[in-house]
C-alpha cells in the first residue's frame, strides 16, 4: 500500500489528517501578506515617497502574478513531486517577500510582489490537489474547504495582526513575520507531509485536454462571478459603513472582522455539505450573496440590521467555495493540477474585477450603495451558471468495463 493510500485508509471515517491542516496553516501564512498590505499602504507610500495610488499598484502586481502565473507554473511543475513543489513555492515566496523588504526601490518591490503572486498561486493549486489525495473521495470538498479556511483566517487574524505589528515596528515588520511563518510552514511540509504523488503520474497533454471541457469553464464562470459579488461589497464596506450607515470609524474594524468570522463559519459548513450536495451549497451561497447584498442596500441606514448582514454575507460568500473546488476536481478528476491552478486564478480574477466595476459606478457619480447593488447583480448572474452546471452534470456517461454509469458530478449509478 502506498503512503498516500495508507494515509487515506487511516483517516477514512475519522478526522481529517494533520497534513490537511498543515496546508491550511501554510496558506494562512502566505495569505496574510495579501491582506496585510492593504493595512499599511499609507506607511509604504510615505516610506518610499510615492503616491498612494502607486502603492496600491503593489496589490495589483501580486494579483497579476496569481492570475497570469498560476496555470503556466502548474504545467512547469507538473513532473515534480508535490511535496517538493509545495516546499519550493513557499521558499520562493519567502525569498521574494524578503527581497522586497531589503530594498528601497519601488520598481524592485513591484517585481517582488509579482513573483510572490506567482509562488502563491503555485502553492495554492498544488496544496488543493495534495489535500484531496490525503482523504477518501467522499471527503474531498471538506478537505479543500479546510485548506481554503487558512485564507479566511488570514483575513480575520493574519492581516490585522501583521498590521498591528507593523504599527510598532514599521511597515516591514509585519512582512518579516510572514516570512518567518512561511519558512516554518515549508520546514514542516518537508518533515511531516507524506509524499502523495509526483508529476510522473501526470501528463501535460492530459491536463491540457481536460481544460477543453466546456463544463469546467462554466464552473470557472461561477467562481469569478461569486467571488466578485461578495468581494466588491467587502472592499467598500468601510466607506459604506461610515458614509451611508453612519457607523463611527472606530467600529469599522470589528465589523469587518465579523465578515471574516462569517467566512470561516461558511467554509466549515460548506465543507461538510459540499461532498454530498454540491449544487445545494452553490445555490445557497449565490442566493445568500444576492439576498444579503439587496438587504444591505435597502437597510443601509440601520446599523442594527447592517452589522449582522455583514457576517451573513461572509457566510454566504464562503459556503460555496468548497463546493466550487469539489466541482472542479470532479470534472477534472484525472488531471487536477492545471485545473486547480486555473481555479486559483479565477478566484483572483474575480477579486481583480472589483476595482474596475466599482470604479465605473463611482466615477459616474453613483453613491457607494451602488457598489452593493453591483454585487447583487453579479450574484444573480451566477445562479443560471450554477443551474447550467447542474444540468450538464445530470447527463450520465458509461464507465468502461463496469456496466455502470457516472454523472459529471461523480455519482455512480447501477
Amino acid at each position: 500500500m502506498s503512503a498516500g493510500n495508507a494515509q487515506r485508509a487511516r483517516t477514512a471515517g475519522g478526522r481529517l489528517p494533520f497534513g490537511v491542516h498543515l496546508l491550511a496553516f501554510c496558506l494562512f501564512a502566505m495569505g496574510s501578506a495579501e491582506f496585510l498590505l492593504a493595512g499599511v499602504l499609507p506607511a509604504v507610500a510615505d516610506d518610499l515617497r510615492i503616491t498612494l495610488s502607486s502603492a496600491g499598484a503593489l496589490i495589483s502586481a501580486f494579483a497579476a502574478g496569481v492570475v497570469l502565473g498560476g496555470p503556466p507554473l502548474a504545467v512547469l511543475t507538473l513532473h515534480w513531486p508535490r511535496r517538493a513543489t509545495l516546499v519550493t513555492t513557499q521558499a520562493v515566496f519567502a525569498a521574494s517577500v524578503a527581497a522586497g523588504l531589503l530594498t528601497d526601490s519601488y520598481a524592485l518591490l513591484l517585481a517582488t510582489r509579482f513573483v510572490s503572486g506567482l509562488a502563491y498561486a503555485g502553492f495554492w493549486a498544488v496544496a488543493a490537489v495534495t489535500a484531496i489525495s490525503l482523504v477518501t473521495p467522499d471527503r474531498t470538498a471538506r478537505a479543500s474547504g479546510v485548506v481554503v479556511s487558512g485564507l479566511s483566517l488570514a483575513m480575520i487574524a493574519g492581516g490585522p495582526a501583521g498590521a498591528l505589528l507593523s504599527h510598532f515596528t514599521g511597515w516591514r515588520g509585519g512582512f518579516w513575520g510572514v516570512v518567518a511563518l512561511t519558512l516554518a510552514g515549508a520546514a514542516l511540509t518537508l518533515l511531516v507531509l507524506p509524499a502523495t504523488g509526483s508529476g510522473g503520474e501526470a501528463r501535460v497533454a492530459s491536463e491540457l485536454r481536460t481544460m477543453r471541457r466546456p463544463q469546467l469553464w462554466v464552473v470557472y464562470a461561477v467562481v469569478i462571478l461569486t467571488t466578485a459579488a461578495y468581494m466588491i461589497s467587502f472592499n467598500y464596506l468601510a466607506a459604506f459603513l461610515t458614509g451611508v450607515t453612519g457607523v463611527p470609524a472606530v467600529w469599522v474594524p470589528p465589523i469587518l472582522t465579523l465578515f471574516g468570522v462569517g467566512a470561516f463559519a461558511g467554509l466549515s459548513a460548506g465543507g461538510r455539505i459540499a461532498d454530498r450536495l454540491p449544487f445545494h451549497a452553490l445555490l445557497i451561497g449565490a442566493i445568500g450573496i444576492l439576498a444579503g447584498s439587496v438587504l444591505l442596500a435597502l437597510l443601509a441606514p440601520y446599523a442594527l440590521a447592517v452589522v449582522p448582514l455583514v457576517a451573513l454575507l461572509g457566510v454566504a460568500g464562503f459556503v460555496l467555495n468548497p463546493a466550487l473546488y469539489g466541482r472542479v476536481f470532479s470534472i477534472a478528476a484525472e488531471a487536477p493540477t492545471l485545473a486547480g491552478a486555473t481555479t486559483v486564478s479565477a478566484f483572483q480574477f474575480g477579486i481583480s474585477l472589483v476595482p474596475a466595476l466599482a470604479g465605473l459606478a463611482l466615477d459616474a457619480g453613483a453613491g457607494v450603495t451602488s457598489v452593493v447593488w453591483i454585487g447583487a447583480g453579479l450574484a444573480a448572474a451566477a445562479v443560471p451558471a450554477i443551474l447550467l452546471d447542474r444540468a450538464l452534470a445530470s447527463r450520465r456517461s458509461p464507465v468502461p468495463g463496469t456496466g455502470r454509469s457516472v454523472t459529471a458530478a461523480g455519482e455512480h449509478a447501477a
